[in-house]
C-alpha cells in the first residue's frame, strides 16, 4: 500500500512540474526568434531587453527598439504603453528593461517586410539609469605625456620636410 502511495505522489509531482513549464510564459531571446523565424511566425512570444535609441511616435502606435544582449528588434506598441518607458539606452544611459509579450512577424506585411513584434503587453521590470563614465588615471597620464611627444615629433618632421623641399 505504501508503495502505491509513493508512486501516486511521485506521479502527481511530475505532472505538476511539467504543467508549470507549459503554462509559464517562456521568454525567448531575440536571436532565437531570428534563427527560428519560420516556426515562430505569427506566434505569441515574450522577450525581455533594454529599450534603446528613442521612441518613434506614429500616432496611436509607436516603435520601440529593444536589445536583449543577443540581438535587437523593433516592437510595434501602443503609444500610451510606450510612454511608460522613461529611459532609453545610449552612450550615457542604460535604458529601462522591458518585458514584451506579443505576436512575432518574421516578415510583417504591415511594416515593409521587416521582422517585428506587435506588442500586446509591456511591463517595465527594471528602471534605466544614467551612466557616469570615469576615465582611468593611467589613460589620463598617458595622454598628458604622449601629446607633447607627438607635438615635438610633428615639429621635427615638418622642419625636416621644409628643408628637403627648399633644397629641391
Amino acid at each position: 500500500m505504501r508503495k502505491i502511495i509513493k508512486i501516486f505522489v511521485l506521479m502527481f509531482l511530475l505532472v505538476i512540474s511539467f504543467s508549470l513549464n507549459v503554462f509559464a510564459a517562456q521568454r525567448t531571446d531575440i536571436n532565437s526568434l531570428i534563427e527560428h523565424a519560420k516556426a515562430l511566425d505569427n506566434k505569441e512570444v515574450t522577450v525581455q531587453g533594454e529599450a534603446i535609441g528613442e521612441m518613434m511616435n506614429r500616432g496611436e502606435y509607436s516603435w520601440v527598439n529593444i536589445n536583449d544582449g543577443t540581438n535587437a528588434m523593433g516592437i510595434w506598441i501602443k503609444t500610451a504603453e510606450a510612454e511608460q518607458i522613461t529611459s532609453f539606452g545610449d552612450y550615457k544611459h542604460k535604458g529601462d528593461t522591458v518585458k514584451i509579450t506579443g505576436i512575432f512577424h518574421r516578415a510583417c506585411v504591415e511594416h515593409g517586410g521587416e521582422a517585428d513584434i506587435h506588442s500586446e503587453t509591456c511591463e517595465i521590470t527594471v528602471k534605466g539609469i544614467t551612466i557616469s563614465e570615469r576615465i582611468p588615471s593611467g589613460k589620463l597620464i598617458a595622454t598628458v605625456l604622449l601629446v607633447p611627444v607627438a607635438a615635438i615629433l610633428f615639429f621635427l618632421y615638418y622642419k625636416k620636410s621644409r628643408k628637403v623641399t627648399a633644397e629641391l
